[in-house]
């Protein structure tokens, strides 16, 4: 169990925030230190200049690792352990992190350059995926844009984690647009109208904003038709 990807995923580390809150720069490496329940347990966090999180609890009694935390042992005391030392991670992501709305860095990218462009924030719909995000258009509601994430297995060989971004895209188009790299028949809506794009830098940011203003003048109330 992973504890410390999971609090960070989709942050973004502000460094100059770390030593006021009580970090240690050693080398490349900033490290915090401090007791917790009741003084028994010590968490030692080490966060690299990549925004990399790394932590371990140590038993001061002991002065052994407490690794129950990562196991998937349940009880009163491993519980409360687990708990404190979540709540550890979470005030310093609250202090030393900014939240992104994705984990990929073109992702961000072109989400921001929506929001300029359009004034239109993501809008997370469903609370099993997290990392779902739909974009409307302003003026009728329809969605001209969805990021998400996927196993890579979904668009081609391979696996891992990706994200991708869905557009609407004109049918007499659609053929040779599916003849870029990066670009794959859209996954979980109607192939017939929409690409799927994968967020990893593949495709320039250039030409997939091209693709994401298509799409929204596509269902633009102005050209829109049901």
């Amino acid at each position: 169990m992973n504890i410390e990807n999971t609090i960070f995923k989709r942050t973004h580390l502000i460094i100059k925030k770390l030593i006021g809150y009580g970090f240690k720069k050693e080398n490349e490496h900033y490290i915090y230190e401090c007791n917790f329940h009741n003084g028994e347990f010590n968490a030692i966090i080490t966060i690299k200049t990549d925004g990399t999180v790394k932590g371990k609890i140590v038993d001061n009694e002991t002065n052994e690792e407490y690794t129950n935390i990562r196991t998937e042992m349940t009880g009163e005391f491993v519980n409360k352990i687990r708990e404190e030392y979540k709540n550890i991670l979470i005030d310093i992501r609250n202090n030393c992190f900014e939240t992104n709305y994705f984990i990929s860095n073109q992702a961000n990218r072109i989400s921001k350059y929506i929001k300029d462009q359009y004034n239109v924030d993501p809008e997370f719909l469903w609370e099993k995926y997290p990392g779902c995000a739909i974009y409307r258009n302003v003026k009728n509601r329809k969605w001209f844009g969805i990021i998400m994430n996927i196993d890579l297995s979904k668009l081609e060989d391979g696996n891992g984690e990706v994200e991708i971004i869905n557009v609407k895209c004109s049918r007499s188009k659609i053929e040779n647009v599916l003849k870029t790299k990066g670009i794959f028949e859209a996954y979980h809506m109607s192939k017939k109208d929409w690409v799927s794009i994968i967020l990893n830098d593949t495709l320039s940011d250039d030409k997939i904003i091209e693709l994401i203003n298509e799409s929204y003048q596509l269902i633009d109330t102005r050209y829109y038709k049901e």
